[in-house]
């Protein structure tokens, strides 16, 4: 494999104990941006990326999580120039009016909130509900992208691709390609993927092996990371976490040896956790990712459904939670989170504005050109 042994050997290990060797990874906390001695200006940048046949002018994809994305939300980040992902297994698939449940959620007193999303969420999903959701989706003229786990991909997927979703998006904690279970038949990635007339994004992954194996299957973008970074509990409950710096960069390298193992076939990689604020798109970016999934950003938005809360589907796992619902309050309209103009001197509002001038400020006009930009370590 072309590349392959080169990328593996200059990872260096550290002993942990004598029995035990760790790799040293990063997330994008340790990481800084470095200035070139060129600048452009932040008109002159664009940020549009394309996945298959699909244009956005912002890299900016929403994470497929209740308290983020509605319809009308997927329909106005749709308008921003993003693509807005609806969680098809979430509220707006399991009831014919949310609403007033989203509410209550909101109202949920912190011992309760727990046993009352289990309950909620134990509703059955509606095949009749997917086509309707898809549907309003499509009808505004933005592009159609659903969310499926991989256990209820076989039973759902039909109903997507009827309904005329665009983007099909399969995200859990952790993805393989090779996913082993003596009690049921695993998906098989690549057989499905092929089977399919739409795109498929997959994820997530955060190893160079993992992510090549999805790219193996077909799949037009690998997600990686856990998701949900500011809402999942997945590294006390399970021990796993990803340092997002390292695992995007790891990720990107399996990306041009895959592209050089296809003859030229480019599969776009979305960096899905740790993404709080503007900076950390302008790092994901940087370590190798073409675009970002984010969650807790658009949650604060005011249109956004959670109302100032924000959780993940791991939250309400009827047997294992691994997530916890948030207040992460609101502070400003959708469209001005997305797009500007900000009145917070935090990263948490013009997202794509502080991209285009993090671009400018080091002399890139292209998201792609900018995945070349020179790194530091902070520690």
């Amino acid at each position: 494999m072309p590349g392959a042994s080169d990328s593996l050997v200059r990872v260096a290990e550290i002993e942990i104990g004598r029995g035990k060797r760790g790799r040293e990874a990063y997330s994008f906390d340790d990481v800084a941006i470095v200035p070139s001695r060129r600048t452009r200006d932040p008109e002159e940048v664009s940020t549009h990326w394309q996945i298959d046949a699909y244009r956005f002018e912002t890299p900016i994809v929403a994470a497929p999580m209740d308290s983020v994305m509605s319809p009308a939300t997927a329909i106005a980040l749709g308008k921003a120039g993003g693509l807005g992902v609806l969680d098809l297994e979430g509220l707006w698939t399991r009831y014919e009016d949310p609403e007033p449940l989203l509410e209550e959620i909101a109202g949920l007193e912190e011992g309760k909130a727990l046993n009352r999303l289990q309950e909620i969420y134990a509703a059955p999903v509606r095949e009749e509900l997917i086509a309707q959701r898809l549907g309003e989706i499509r009808a505004a003229g933005v592009t159609v992208a659903g969310s499926l786990s991989p256990p209820r991909v076989k039973r759902y997927y039909q109903a997507v691709v009827e309904s005329g979703a665009d983007i099909v998006v399969i995200r859990g904690t952790t993805v393989s390609a090779e996913h082993v279970s003596g009690r049921a038949e695993p998906l098989n990635l690549k057989q499905f993927i092929y089977e399919l007339d739409v795109p498929v994004i997959v994820g997530g992954c955060a190893t160079y092996q993992a992510a090549l194996h999805l790219m193996r299957t077909g799949a037009a973008g690998v997600l990686v990371g856990f998701g949900g970074g500011s809402s999942h509990t997945t590294r006390s409950v399970l021990g796993v976490t990803v340092p997002m710096a390292t695992a995007v960069a790891d990720v990107a390298a399996a990306r041009r040896d895959y592209l050089d193992e296809s003859g030229g076939r480019y599969v776009h990689v979305i960096a899905d956790g740790s993404i709080g604020r503007s900076g950390d798109i302008a790092k994901a970016i940087a370590c190798g990712s073409d675009a970002v999934m984010v969650g807790s950003p658009l949650a604060r938005a005011v249109e956004a459904p959670g109302r100032g809360w924000h959780w993940g589907s791991e939250s309400h796992h009827a047997e294992l939670p691994r997530g916890e619902r948030m207040e992460v309050g609101t502070i400003a309209s959708l469209a001005q989170i997305v797009d500007g103009p900000s009145f917070l001197p935090d990263g948490s509002m013009n997202l794509v504005g502080a991209l285009r001038r993090a671009m400018a400020t080091t002399g890139y006009t292209e998201v792609k050109e900018f995945q070349r930009v020179e790194v530091t370590l902070l520690r």
